[in-house]
């Protein structure tokens, strides 16, 4: 008898009103190519965002734009699922749901107020809330420039609290060729945070490994 094939890696994501949406929309991209469930969130602000820095017009209703991003990024069926901001009965509203990580990118510097502060207005909120108060990973990807001392001060309390603050500050040392490349930079991190193979960069030190394992002439 065939053994069961293994259950997909379920991630929590959302985006946020923050510039820099290509971020979430790549990372969104890679975590359906690498076979993983994903639970979309996005704010009112954020496809606003999104309509500004891309060509994408998503549509207004979390099932439409559930259609619209499956066929986009050629997901299987019931691979992402996008839930509304007040949808309570969500899996990431409740500590009693999947345990899985959750991913803001781009984050806000409302949604960090909102997060170090335990609001939970909204389904974005409510899953940031959660995913502290049941120690889950917890990563924030903010993009802004430059911080006050108030958006400081709030991703101190969120890093003392357990989550992990990524801004989206690309490396260089890659020698990027494009803007996508640096796009990839910041993704490719965020999969290595969560476990998610990836191949958009080399990590650091890979190369000088590669060639220490070449056997010598």
């Amino acid at each position: 008898m065939a053994a069961d094939p293994a259950p997909r890696k379920t991630i929590n994501l959302a985006f946020t009103g923050a510039s820099g949406a290509q971020y979430g929309l790549r990372l969104l991209q890679c975590l359906l190519a690498a076979g993983c469930q994903v639970h979309l969130m996005v704010s009112r602000a954020a496809q606003v965002v999104i309509a500004t820095e891309t060509e994408l017009k998503l549509p207004g209703s979390p099932q439409a734009m559930q259609a619209y991003l499956t066929e986009r990024y050629q997901a299987e069926a019931g691979q992402l699922l996008v839930f509304g901001r007040e949808d309570w009965f969500a899996p990431p509203a409740s500590g009693s749901g999947e345990a899985a990580p959750l991913v803001v990118c781009p984050c806000s510097t409302g949604t960090l107020s909102a997060l170090a502060t335990g609001a939970s207005n909204n389904l974005i909120e409510r899953a940031g809330d959660v995913a502290l108060k049941e120690r889950r990973p917890l990563i924030l990807v903010p993009r802004e420039a430059p911080y006050s001392e108030i958006h400081l001060e709030n991703m101190l309390r969120l890093t003392r609290m357990g989550a992990t603050i990524i801004p989206a500050s690309p490396g260089f040392y890659h020698q990027p060729q494009s803007v996508e490349d640096l796009i990839d930079f910041i993704v490719a991190r965020l999969l290595d945070h969560l476990g998610v193979g990836q191949e958009l960069m080399p990590r650091w030190g890979e190369a000088r490994v590669l060639q220490k394992q070449k056997p010598a002439n």
